[in-house]
């Protein structure tokens, strides 16, 4: 029997949803308790699903944990998985992403705080730093974003495992298309209306990127400032903002299936992080971003004041998608029709950090 699996990482650990037909059951209980989770992957690769999850223990410190039972029991590698070489004089702050690579099977890249790379060659039980990016000429004029200096976005590209893009805040897109020997910018279109000049080469705020369906060649990038969308891998960007309520914001997600369709969650501005008029909405466009509608069926119409962090808006791969968000104010919200209506799923959670969803079984 098939069953949707919902993960959820908060400041206060992480909650497991099930759904079996239409009907949702979470565990009574936080795994990782106490600990922020910043990173969850689920990677369904291979005969048995691995649940991957970067917890944040403010007494231990940050690891890797992985469960191969869907999260009923947790597994930490005897030394930490991830960890920065002496030589590099730096320390892990957080892992912020997690990310399985669709065209290399056992591959699992992380990426962290300070900004850096990881790779694992086993399913996400130890990893190795990616010393061409930790080591970018540029990477002394990198400036940390408000939440932190975090390589916060990894894709992979399915029809070739030597290109992987990478999104770090402050400093933006960075692209390698020889397996990580070598990386380059990727922010031509992109603005820094923060910097004195608001086009540079590298220094973009980036808040997230995403991967188009049907085009791997398409991504959509939600800025500090600006949603844009590239047609060439990353290599031009063109606003595509007009028609929402305002381009600032965190997340960006892409409809599993569906090409041109993806979602943002849009903030009033950088200095007043809440709902763009305070109104809870999602925004859904349908054709790469020459249109948007708000998708309001079921969610909150009185004020609102629950911002979607960058990694807390997401689909599942099921046919008809289904499309979840979590918030600040501890708001669980899903929709099983691509995003056509909502229902609330939970309320007073912590933070929600960030949140993971697959049909499994």
């Amino acid at each position: 029997m098939t069953e949707t699996l919902l993960a959820v990482g908060t400041r206060k650990g992480l909650f497991i949803g099930r759904r079996r037909g239409g009907t949702w059951e979470f565990d009574g209980s936080p795994h990782f308790n106490a600990q922020a989770v910043y990173s969850v992957a689920l990677d369904l690769r291979g005969d048995t699903p691995r649940l991957l999850a970067g917890g944040d223990s403010t007494h231990w410190g940050p690891s890797v944990f992985h469960s191969d039972d869907l999260g009923r029991t947790w597994r930490e590698p005897r030394r930490p998985a991830v960890r920065f070489p002496p030589d590099t004089g730096a320390s892990l702050e957080r892992v912020w992403q997690l990310h399985p690579a669709e065209a290399e099977p056992g591959v699992v890249y992380a990426g962290t705080e300070p900004a850096a790379l990881y790779r694992s060659e086993d399913r996400g039980e130890s990893f190795e730093l990616v010393r061409a990016l930790w080591e970018h000429p540029t990477r002394s004029q990198w400036v940390p974003g408000g939440g932190g200096e975090g390589l916060h976005t990894v894709l992979t590209d399915p029809r070739d495992p030597a290109s992987v893009t990478v999104a770090v805040s402050a400093a933006g897109v960075f692209r390698t298309e020889d397996g990580g020997a070598s990386w380059r910018p990727s922010n031509s279109g992109v603005s820094a209306e923060f910097l004195p000049d608001p086009a540079p080469e590298f220094g973009q705020c980036v808040h997230k990127v995403a991967r188009d369906a049907a085009d791997p060649d398409r991504l959509y990038l939600q800025n500090h400032w600006g949603v844009y969308r590239s047609d060439d891998g990353g290599d031009h960007w063109t606003d595509i903002g007009e028609g929402l309520p305002s381009t600032f914001g965190f997340a960006v997600a892409a409809h599993p299936h569906r090409g041109g369709t993806a979602y943002v969650f849009p903030i009033n501005a950088d200095v007043d992080r809440v709902p763009a008029g305070h109104r809870c909405r999602v925004y859904r466009t349908e054709n790469a971003g020459r249109s948007w509608e708000p998708l309001t069926a079921g969610l909150p119409r009185e004020d609102h004041y629950g911002t979607v962090l960058r990694d807390a808006l997401r689909t599942d791969d099921a046919e008809r998608a289904g499309v979840y968000f979590g918030n600040r104010n501890g708001e669980l919200f899903a929709s099983d029709d691509d995003g056509d209506s909502w229902r609330l799923l939970a309320s007073h959670l912590p933070d929600v950090l960030c949140v993971r969803a697959a049909v499994v079984g």
